[in-house]
């Protein structure tokens, strides 16, 4: 009589991953096993990009990851450096990271798809008290940026967005647009945007500027304006992540 083998779990889940997450997981296998030790500079961008064979947008965002977990450091026109040795725990921590946000591009790409559209309409219906309130957020946008702090520019800016949002009149839009706009708060993107869009006080004037020229298409009435400068603001972040 035969008898059957008990049935045992030998093989574990296929879970894809984003090329990123793999990128990540190899430069922390790289810094554990010393080939990069404490202060020592990881090679460049275009270097990673081209020995992993992927791309400088995926070694970014790998990047990014890792400073958000405190294992790299990025210095302006520097590189980025090792500040401490990672423990595989620290590993699972920036992988997961990139696993369970949202890619920056595809933050950029969605955000460029739909707030044109959130601006023209606010363009053709929006109040004059909604407009007065955009402004004032606008204003205070402008002395965060003005001396450097990032941190308070990054917020009022996203109290813009969201305010655009609002100033739709329609709860279906408003809410999922905010929800979009939430997406500042994801800790790899914000990364992203501190060393490589918004670097210094320049960049942080050209994003009010930018803001600026939306809310005065606004005012105008002019929703294609509008659109076309909202539309400007996010295909120069794309840009700059693609380069």
């Amino acid at each position: 009589m035969l008898t059957r083998t008990p049935w045992k779990m030998t093989f574990e889940k296929v879970r894809s991953r984003k090329v990123p997450a793999i990128a990540a997981e190899q430069i922390v296998e790289a810094i554990q096993r010393g080939d990069y030790p404490i202060g020592g500079k990881l090679p460049s961008e275009a270097m990673l990009a081209s020995q992993m064979g992927v791309s400088r947008a995926s070694i970014r965002e790998a990047l990014s990851a890792l400073e958000a977990t405190a294992i790299i450091q990025s210095r302006q026109g520097s590189g980025s450096f090792v500040i401490r040795r990672p423990s595989s725990l620290d590993q699972e921590e920036a992988v997961h990271l990139i696993q369970s946000e949202a890619g920056c591009l595809e933050v950029m790409e969605a955000r460029c798809a739909f707030e044109p559209v959130v601006a023209a309409l606010v363009a053709t219906k929006s109040s004059d008290k909604e407009i007065a309130k955009l402004r004032r957020i606008l204003v205070e946008m402008a002395g965060f940026a003005a001396v450097g702090d990032f941190d308070r520019c990054i917020k009022t800016d996203k109290a813009f967005h969201t305010g655009l949002a609002r100033a739709v009149g329609n709860p279906l839009i408003s809410s999922a647009i905010v929800l979009l706009v939430d997406t500042t708060e994801q800790r790899a993107y914000r990364r992203f945007t501190r060393h490589y869009y918004l670097k210094n006080v320049k960049d942080l004037k050209m994003v009010v500027d930018l803001h600026r020229e939306v809310l005065q298409a606004i005012e105008d009435g002019d929703s294609t304006e509008a659109a076309a400068k909202m539309r400007k603001h996010w295909a120069r972040m794309c840009e700059i992540w693609e380069t």
